[in-house]
This record gives C-alpha cells, sequence and structure tokens, in this order.
C-alpha cells in the first residue's frame, strides 16, 4: 500500500469518527429536550390533576375521620346508656324482689297467725269434749 492510499481511508475514518460523534451530540440535545419536555409535562400534570385530586382525597379522609370520630363517640356513649339502663335495671329487679318477698313474708306469717288461731280454737273444742271418749277410740 501506498502511503497516499493510507491517507485516503485515514480521511475516510475521521469523517465517519466525526459523523458518529455528530449524530452522539444530536441525539444528545434530542435526549435532553425529550426529558426537559416530559419533566415539564410531569409538573404540569402534578399542578393540573394530581394536586387538586390529592386535596380532594385529604378533605374525604378528613370526613371519613371526623365522621369515625363521631361513630366512636356515639357508640361509647350508646354503650355507656346501655350498661347504667341495664344496671338500674338489675337495681330495680333487686328492690322488687326484696319488697315482695318482704310482703309475701308478711301474707305467709299472717296466714300462720290466723291458721294458729283456728288450730288453736279447734284443738280447745276437742280437749274440752270427755276424755272417756278420746279413751274408747284408743
Amino acid at each position: 500500500m501506498n502511503l497516499e492510499t493510507t491517507n485516503w481511508l485515514l480521511a475516510v475514518i475521521a469523517v465517519a469518527s466525526f459523523v458518529q460523534m455528530l449524530a452522539i451530540i444530536g441525539a444528545s440535545i434530542a435526549g435532553y429536550r425529550l426529558y426537559r419536555q416530559t419533566t415539564i409535562a410531569m409538573n404540569e400534570l402534578e399542578l393540573r390533576h394530581i394536586a387538586p385530586l390529592r386535596q380532594r382525597v385529604d378533605a374525604i379522609m378528613e370526613n371519613v375521620h371526623t365522621v369515625t370520630a363521631r361513630v366512636s363517640e356515639q357508640t361509647e356513649r350508646a354503650d355507656h346508656a346501655i350498661t347504667s339502663t341495664i344496671d338500674r335495671v338489675d337495681e330495680t329487679a333487686e328492690r322488687v324482689k326484696h319488697s315482695v318477698r318482704d310482703k309475701v313474708a308478711r301474707a305467709v306469717g299472717m296466714v300462720r297467725g290466723v291458721r294458729a288461731v283456728i288450730m288453736s280454737l279447734l284443738t280447745t273444742d276437742a280437749s274440752t269434749k270427755p276424755r272417756a271418749q278420746a279413751s274408747g277410740r284408743a
């Protein structure tokens, strides 16, 4: 090979390298522009759509927390009311039980007293009979 051919091939390689370098620089510039446009689009999307949606979701979550707190408070109040009502019913049942027991005990005492008086009267009548008749039976 002669020197002229070598120089010509070196020139072709240099031009090819230069073209490759221009292509890489062009691709880098296009990539940077695409990145910048994508970043701008994402920021706009976030500002226009995601931020209002997030505000709505936050407002809904705040309402959910408020409702949950109210429900919890009302449940606690209802539980307290039911518990105190049951306690009062138990207390009233005990009072009624003792009251009825006292009244029944008095009535039973009166019935036993009347029975004792009647038995006493009947026994007195039987003891006034002559003993001979009582002995004759035995």
